[in-house]
């Protein structure tokens, strides 16, 4: 029997259950070289995933690995490797910069002093700095360099952007989209900001409610995805015709929502009696909505 490779990460048929809140059964594998934005609204269960992985949780049942470890048993040395920041970290405030990046590379063999300055100036960051003196912005902007620096297989980011003001945002986004053109790591990237992971991602998976409600590449669902807009005789019933996973109606116009788009669909609406105005592309957010929405109608709470 021929292994299967060994993944960045890869939680299978993970579950825990608490007094509000259930994670059901969640399967999800990151490729090495992959980067996958983990989306969900608050509440859908990205953190609870990511400190299972992270060995910070024990799940209820299911296995988990982490760089070919065994987690939680093995999450040391799995941990070596991995670069995480998320939202809820914060720095020493009284101590410099530099204080930070001294003590990172005195426990980490692995830490990179020369790629360490050159993010820096990327980032526009002086090592003299105070944490207190530091603006949200660059706050995550100094957590992202000590991850980095240590060279990591892996990178975890759990809502690194979340609270920035829309200029700060995109600054990150540009600095870390130009990091990633440098190297091949592995990354998650967790958000309920589907902008932020449709920017740096090649891999999505929609959270909702503890569970993957969907999961693919993501010029594959930029490219399945469409809305249609019709204008219908009063009197029309419209047939139902594949890929279509919902219409809304007013009066004599229409909009289909179609998840698996056909270029032979507009024509069939038109077989069908419609008029075709315009066939548009969808957001990744409008596709994360319109999933959500639709499993939520599936399987109501």
């Amino acid at each position: 029997m021929i292994r299967e490779a060994s993944a960045a990460f890869e939680l299978r048929a993970v579950s825990k259950r608490y007094r509000f809140f259930a994670l059901e059964e969640l399967s999800l594998r990151l490729e090495p070289g992959q980067i996958l934005g983990f989306v969900g609204p608050n509440g859908a269960g990205k953190t609870t995933t990511i400190r299972i992985l992270m060995g910070l949780v024990s799940p209820d049942a299911g296995e988990v690995e982490l760089l070919g470890c065994r987690i939680p048993d093995e999450q040391v040395r799995a941990k070596r490797d991995v670069g995480f920041v998320s939202e809820e970290m914060r720095l020493f405030g009284g101590a410099t910069l530099a204080w930070h990046l001294d003590f990172v590379r005195s426990i980490d063999p692995g830490w990179d002093a020369d790629y360490a300055r050159t993010l820096l100036r990327r980032f526009d960051l002086h090592p003299e700095q105070k944490v207190r003196a530091l603006s949200r912005g660059e706050h995550v902007k100094a957590l992202m360099l000590l991850a980095l620096a240590r060279r990591p297989k892996l990178l975890v980011l759990d809502e690194p952007t979340s609270g920035l003001d829309p200029v700060a945002r995109h600054e990150l986004l540009a600095e870390l989209t130009e990091v990633l053109r440098d190297e091949e790591r592995s990354i998650l990237f967790s958000s309920h900001n589907t902008l932020d992971v449709e920017q740096i991602s090649d891999r999505i998976a929609f959270l909702d409610r503890g569970r993957v409600v969907d999961a693919d590449d993501k010029e594959v669902f930029l490219d399945r995805w469409r809305r249609l807009h019709l204008d219908l005789p009063a009197e029309l019933e419209l047939p139902a015709l594949p890929g279509v996973v919902g219409v809304a109606r007013s009066g004599r116009l229409a909009v289909a929502t179609v998840d698996h788009f056909d270029s032979e669909l507009p024509a069939a609406f038109e077989r069908a009696g419609a008029t075709v105005r315009e066939v548009q592309r969808m957001t990744l957010e409008e596709i994360f909505v319109a999933t959500v929405m639709r499993r939520r109608e599936e399987r109501p709470r």
